[in-house]
């Protein structure tokens, strides 16, 4: 028979494997969400062409990419805030699936030619260092508590 210590310490990583998997999906779904939001509304007032229409305009590429920075940071600040330990760590293998959610995204925008190519590359060199922002910001405000 396990002693109490010994079940609560075979309990703890679970626990956190838990947490840990929450805080990072959690941050996912907050980058996703927040970025088809501000998309459907750029699409609805008719600043973006509609759905599925190539977007070659460099300004309003630029303005994808800006507002897609700052959710990204929000996002793995997020995941930071969730983590139970290491909220750099957390915020970084968010940033680490963003560059493999981009990449994939890059092939698929490049095969059906969505737009100009150096936009969904760059959602791909960005990923990481908004990741270690989130995750920096996080760590700035909670060092000062």
């Amino acid at each position: 028979m396990a002693t109490p210590l010994a079940a609560s310490s075979d309990a703890t990583p679970q626990r956190r494997l838990g947490r840990s998997t929450v805080a990072v999906l959690t941050g996912f779904i907050v980058i996703v969400v927040l970025s088809v939001g501000v998309d459907q509304v750029l699409h609805s007032l008719a600043v973006y062409p509609p759905w599925g229409q190539p977007m070659y305009d460099p300004t309003l590429n630029a303005l994808a990419l800006s507002y897609r920075i700052v959710i990204s940071v929000l996002g793995c600040y997020i995941t930071a805030r969730l983590a139970p330990r290491a909220p750099m760590r957390h915020a970084l293998i968010l940033g680490a699936i963003g560059v493999v959610v981009s990449a994939a995204g890059t092939f698929a925008a490049v095969g059906k030619n969505l737009g100009p190519t150096w936009y969904p590359v760059a959602l791909i060199l960005v990923s990481l260092p908004c990741a270690w922002l989130g995750g920096r910001l996080y760590a700035a405000r909670h060092d000062r508590r």
